[in-house]
């Protein structure tokens, strides 16, 4: 375990203690839909140095927050994944990205992970705005395949396979949040982003991830 901790009984500190340190929370994010090798959570997390991702997973491990294993040949290759207690924290992620979102000094159109993008559309989607949709959306980010499925009123969105969805998007995970969340349409990234499918049903998708009202600035512009 890390030598610096609060040392302080309330739980949110305690939490801090686990997850507070940079990197931590991506790390955790980035195996929030399955294992990764180290190699695919440094491709996922350009911005990190290999002897901080090493040191962040091992304080994690240490935590009980995720577990390393081996896979058996002819993989032979090490992964890391979540504990059961460690995807619980997905509601963190959650809270946070709403309350974020709201903040008047985010920047909009800063790239994203694949995963992050699918974590972001669970916590923004709006169940009170899929109505009776009964449709399935696969996503093709590089090699990565997702699979989301809206039916009664719920919202499914996972790693699966693409093929079959009524609504294949292909290319730029970027291009599609600039869809969800930057107000521009699938025409305006149609170089960036392919539509295969059912258009109506790829243009009510777009329409279910409202995000929250600003919250007010309290800092004076420049003069």
């Amino acid at each position: 375990m890390k030598k610096r901790a609060y040392r302080d009984g309330c739980a949110v500190a305690h939490a801090l203690d686990l997850i507070g340190d940079r990197w931590a929370m991506p790390i955790m994010r980035e195996l929030m839909l399955g294992p990764k090798r180290f190699t695919d959570l440094r491709g996922s997390l350009p911005g990190i140095s290999a002897n901080v991702l090493t040191q962040r997973l091992e304080e994690l491990e240490a935590a009980s927050i995720l577990i390393r294993r081996r896979l058996p040949p002819p993989a032979a290759s090490q992964i890391y994944e979540l504990t059961d207690w460690g995807r619980e924290s997905e509601i963190l992620f959650q809270v946070l990205g709403r309350w974020a979102c709201r903040s008047p000094t985010m920047e909009p159109g800063m790239p994203m992970s694949h995963v992050s993008v699918i974590l972001s559309m669970r916590t923004m989607i709006d169940r009170g705005r899929i109505g009776n949709m009964d449709a399935i959306i696969g996503l093709r980010f590089g090699e990565e395949e997702f699979r989301l499925m809206l039916k009664d009123g719920d919202f499914i969105a996972g790693r699966g396979e693409a093929a079959g969805a009524d609504v294949i998007l292909t290319g730029d995970h970027n291009a599609l949040v600039a869809v969800l969340y930057g107000g521009v349409s699938f025409d305006d990234v149609e170089e960036a982003l392919k539509v295969e499918g059912d258009r109506t049903v790829a243009e009510c998708f777009a329409r279910l991830f409202p995000l929250p009202p600003k919250a007010p600035s309290t800092v004076a512009p420049p003069a």
